[in-house]
């Protein structure tokens, strides 16, 4: 039986690569008994039948996988992030790091547009705290054609996935890295100063040094459905290694005396916009498991 990797999803279809040659395939229906549906990344054996046409029959274990967008086996998260149009959201930024760091994936992030200014000292101010805590950041520009080689090469050898709202340049990032794809792009919608969808499924495109990158839809919200309270600290790097030291087993970092974490804003070794970030997540992960 064939093996290979599903590089596309669209309209119940995925299209698997094998030997070189792309195979249209349905998922059997023991899928949807089991509640597992194949993404966008995995390895799969399928049965063919004519015209390269085949069905999935089953999937090799996954490394990693995310939900929205729906990805398995990325190892790298690229966080993308305009400075302007739309503008600087770190709330939003935040987020996309701890649903990285959750499914496992490696993050960095990605400012563009950076030929448009950001406003002063604000993006000088971010990438310092994230670079403090030992997030990689690439500043980019593809009108000015700046930072696509650095970029280039944190991809190779990578299955990364592109991860960011509309409007931020996703696409045409894609569009400068491999030209051939030619991607749709999107303006900014000044009613609703965030940009209009332009990637309309999950697709893995091939870099020529040999690794991959998922374009997926453009959003704006993650879920944080399922989280548990307890484990929301160790996703970020700063706050994790102060757990052990908190005066109580189970810190939430909040309402506790005694908790190093609070100490540490104090003292600005976690600095305070991270630390407001977390409080307003693990409100919003309370909120969640209360209505459940």
């Amino acid at each position: 039986m064939p093996e290979g990797r599903i590089v596309k999803s669209l309209s119940g279809y995925y299209y698997v690569k094998s030997g070189g040659q792309l195979w249209q395939c349905r998922a059997r229906g023991l899928f949807k008994k089991k509640q597992y549906s194949p993404l966008v990344g995995d390895w799969v054996h399928f049965d063919e039948t004519e015209n390269g046409e085949g069905y999935i029959q089953s999937i090799e274990p996954r490394k990693t996988e995310l939900v929205r967008p729906p990805v398995a086996n990325a190892d790298q998260a690229v966080i993308v992030h305009s400075v302007r149009e739309p503008d600087l959201q770190p709330l939003l930024i935040d987020k996309f790091l701890v649903h990285a760091e959750r499914a496992g994936m490696k993050p960095f992030i990605v400012f563009t547009k950076i030929d448009l200014g950001a406003p002063k000292g604000e993006l000088e101010e971010l990438i310092a705290v994230y670079e403090g805590i030992g997030y990689p950041v690439v500043l980019t520009s593809v009108v000015k054609n700046c930072g696509l080689e650095q970029l280039g090469q944190m991809l190779d050898g990578h299955i990364s996935v592109l991860a960011g709202q509309s409007g931020t340049g996703k696409s045409s990032l894609l569009n400068a890295l491999i030209p051939e794809v030619r991607l749709k792009t999107g303006d900014i919608s000044r009613k609703l100063g965030r940009g209009r969808h332009t990637t309309r499924h999950v697709e893995m495109l091939e870099l020529s040094t040999g690794g991959w990158v998922v374009d997926t839809p453009g959003f704006s919200r993650l879920s944080f459905d399922g989280w548990e309270a307890e484990e929301l600290g160790t996703y970020f790097p700063e706050m994790a290694p102060l757990a052990d030291q908190c005066k109580f087993r189970g810190c939430l970092h909040f309402r506790e005396p005694q908790c190093a974490v609070k100490g540490a804003v104090d003292t600005q070794t976690v600095h305070a916009l991270r630390y407001e970030h977390y409080l307003q997540f693990l409100t919003e992960i309370q909120e969640q498991r209360r209505y459940e």
